[in-house]
């Protein structure tokens, strides 16, 4: 029988399913961001030699995040770009949430899900499987290439000229500059409902000004030029 989870729920079965893959790992998600906790159970099973995809639409990684993503021989990654599902599955249980592969998802939003047990429900799982592996097919291999990290010295010249508060693109009010998460908290929960990355919004997530941006293209023209080290 498929159980019903919570946010924490879903938390703690995504971690399950993670360490307890024996065979294969597949994590399915549009937005990709690893917190430190999934990356040192990534780390063991690339180390036991388990085979994990990794399926997304876009992802958020920040430049040595994916030089750590590189060195994983395990690992297959690929991209879907229409993809909305978020699916964790190994070879004895799969858990469909709304919950993506993200930290902020993790920490602020409120999610639901339901996880199913091959043993339990065997035509279930398969149903899911099937599908998983349809998606494995479809979407072609990519190679994840190393990119440049920038010096302490000249992060710090950097940091000087950031501005260090944001706007939120929909609401406008004074926020955390971070054009991964250019929404407060209340917005971003009404986005989420459908988190479609082009829906035009009214603010630059930067100056504040009314600027037809997204959650795609949080910031103006001007803004970006001149604050290009923050993309």
């Amino acid at each position: 029988m498929a159980k019903f989870l919570d946010t924490p729920g879903i938390s703690n079965e995504l971690s399950q399913i993670i360490k307890n893959a024996k065979e294969k790992l597949v994590i399915i998600s549009p937005y990709l961001q690893i917190s430190d906790r999934f990356k040192d159970m990534l780390e063991d099973q690339d180390r036991m030699k388990i085979y994990i995809d990794l399926i997304y639409r876009k992802s958020e990684l920040q430049p040595h995040q994916s030089n750590w993503l590189k060195n994983l021989t395990s690992v297959r990654t690929r991209i879907c770009k229409n993809l909305h599902a978020k699916c964790y599955l190994n070879e004895s249980k799969a858990l469909i949430t709304s919950m993506n592969f993200y930290e902020f998802s993790q920490v602020n939003n409120e999610e639901m899900g339901i996880v199913v047990s091959k043993n339990e429900d065997p035509q279930l799982y398969e149903d899911i499987n099937k599908e998983v592996q349809r998606l494995i097919r479809k979407n072609d291999e990519i190679k994840v290439t190393i990119e440049k990290v920038i010096s302490k010295k000249k992060d710090a010249e950097i940091e000087k000229t950031i501005p260090k508060k944001g706007h939120c693109i929909r609401c406008g009010i004074e926020i955390k500059l971070d054009p991964k998460t250019p929404l407060c908290k209340k917005c971003y929960k009404s986005w989420n409902r459908y988190s479609d990355p082009t829906y035009k919004e009214k603010f630059c997530h930067i100056c504040g000004e009314k600027f037809k941006s997204s959650m795609e293209k949080p910031v103006c023209l001007n803004c970006y030029k001149k604050n290009k080290s923050l993309f």
